[in-house]
């Protein structure tokens, strides 16, 4: 079997170089595979994340043990825009759009700087309004006046801009309604089953993510605690008992 897009193993993670985020969290991406990261709110996804794509500095975190690997490289021996510029790329908690600026004008943001020809750029464009037309048609409307999921959409175009191999994705369902949540998965799944594109995604939403994803890792108090086949996942009482909180994954497992 090759090797995985996306290996982290046994990390530690600590901010301010004191308080402990994570401590042994493993886990693996498998190039072409929707891998779904469920827990608690604050149980380590987003620091997880973060520390995929080396974004931990501007928050004063480190990781202080274990490695991760994209691609067979070391993700702390590259800039956020290097692992962009390798094929990976992530779309943080909150979407962060440009108010001012016109839905089109976004996802130019994402543009890399080393893609010069245009046509490439126009492909790519298009591409992304395949996956969601709502943004073609509100292309010229400024982002601040879209809906949360509009921008959700956006901000997940923007990414994708950049055609990685690997879309980090960190609670895609927030603050959306659930009719909205579903569309965007479907996207993500056709996106996933189409083009190969694997996709690692922290939620909540544990019902939605072990729906469309392949494989998943719960996470509880910043350790992995469970891992396996989503359709196994979905059948465990236990998943549900954590989420409802009439229990936990490590005394049920």
């Amino acid at each position: 079997m090759s090797a995985p897009l996306l290996q982290i193993a046994s990390i530690e993670v600590r901010y301010q170089g004191a308080l402990l985020a994570l401590q042994d969290v493993s886990l693996d991406v498998r190039a072409g595979e929707i891998h779904a990261l469920l827990g608690a709110n604050g149980a380590g996804k987003s620091t997880t994340l973060k520390a995929v794509s080396n974004l931990l500095a501007a928050q004063r975190g480190q990781v202080r043990g274990g490695r991760i690997l994209f691609a067979g490289r070391e993700v702390a021996r590259s800039s956020p825009a290097d692992l962009v510029r390798q094929g990976l790329a992530q779309v943080l908690e909150g979407r962060h759009c440009f108010p001012s600026l016109s839905v089109e004008e976004n996802l130019l943001t994402g543009w890399p700087a080393h893609f010069t020809r245009r046509a490439v750029l126009r492909e790519a464009l298009e591409r992304i309004y395949a996956f969601f037309p709502l943004l073609h048609q509100r292309r010229r409307s400024l982002a601040g006046l879209c809906s949360g999921g509009e921008q959700q959409m956006l901000a997940i175009g923007r990414a994708l801009i950049s055609r990685p191999r690997l879309l980090v994705l960190d609670e895609p369902s927030m603050g959306l309604a659930p009719k909205v949540v579903a569309d965007i998965f479907a996207q993500l799944s056709r996106l996933n089953r189409e083009e190969g594109v694997a996709l690692l995604v922290a939620e909540q939403n544990s019902a939605v993510a072990l729906q469309y994803a392949h494989r998943a890792t719960v996470l509880e108090h910043g350790h992995s605690v469970l891992s396996g086949e989503a359709r196994a996942l979905r059948e465990r009482a236990d998943i549900q008992a954590f989420y409802f909180g009439e229990g936990n994954v490590a005394q049920a497992a």
